[in-house]
């Protein structure tokens, strides 16, 4: 069965319903949920709740993995996993950059995913096997091949939750090198800015399945590599490193030099 339709539509549902609140048609309330740097706001809440009542009267029986209410339906072999706002920061403050992110997973295996910015209205997606997509466009990474032509991306969910093994260490020997330096707040269209090429270089530390599982697939199906931050598969609880091949052992050295070994345990 092909998916990708059905979640573009979810999607562009969602986005809708978060315009509401971005646009101040509705009330957005916000909180903290766990840190004053770690906010939900009322919008995040409505729009998961809407993207979970389409994906139940679509395909009744699919589990789903959402940021704001966690896991349902978790004997079935599909589950969406859901974003509903990723880039909260940027949404109550009145920046464009912000997504709705579903990806969806059969039996483990991400098998289709879509990442859809509405203020920007930009829509990105891809399906196992069958290339990524902008708008419907073919995309795919850049071919930059140092460090010092590249355009790099990072974020801070490690200083948000208050590691002590986190970013900085990598910022002050990255940021002197590269060409420039963007900061959008959104892991989700931050991986899709590098499959569009974009952006050369992504990686941050402490993020969650459903900050990365749609844009990582929308990557890789645009030829990124993407792994954690020690090189291997363990994203994103060993970090997560989206490039393109030339600069994958640039970064990691980059890694290893500045924290050393990445895993869950020391971060």
């Amino acid at each position: 069965m092909e998916y990708i339709t059905q979640i573009q539509e979810i999607a562009r549902l969602a986005g809708a319903e978060a315009m509401k609140y971005f646009n101040h048609i509705k009330e957005n309330a916000v909180s903290c949920k766990g840190t004053p740097k770690d906010i939900v706001s009322t919008a995040d809440k409505a729009v998961e709740t809407l993207i979970a009542a389409e994906v139940k009267k679509r395909f009744p029986g699919h589990g789903m993995y959402g940021e704001e209410y966690g896991h349902r339906d978790q004997e079935s072999p599909f589950c969406w996993v859901v974003d509903p706002i990723d880039g909260t920061q940027s949404f109550v403050h009145g920046h464009p950059f912000f997504c709705i992110s579903i990806a969806l997973k059969e039996n483990g295996t991400t098998i289709a995913g879509c990442v859809f910015a509405p203020r920007l209205n930009m829509m990105f997606s891809a399906e196992r096997g069958k290339g990524a997509f902008e708008d419907g466009r073919p995309i795919h990474v850049s071919g930059c091949d140092k460090l010092s032509s590249a355009v790099v991306a990072t974020g801070f969910a490690c200083l948000r939750a208050g590691l002590k093994k986190n970013n900085m260490p990598i910022i002050d020997r990255v940021f002197p090198i590269a060409q420039d330096i963007k900061r959008c707040g959104s892991a989700a269209l931050d991986l899709c800015f590098v499959a569009a090429g974009r952006v050369d270089v992504y990686w941050e530390i402490a993020l969650k399945e459903y900050d990365v599982a749609a844009g990582a697939l929308i990557a890789s199906e645009a030829g990124a590599a993407v792994l954690d931050m020690n090189g291997g598969t363990n994203w994103p609880s060993e970090g997560i490193l989206c490039t393109n091949a030339p600069l994958v052992p640039v970064m990691l050295e980059h890694f290893h030099e500045a924290i050393g070994h990445v895993d869950p345990t020391s971060i």
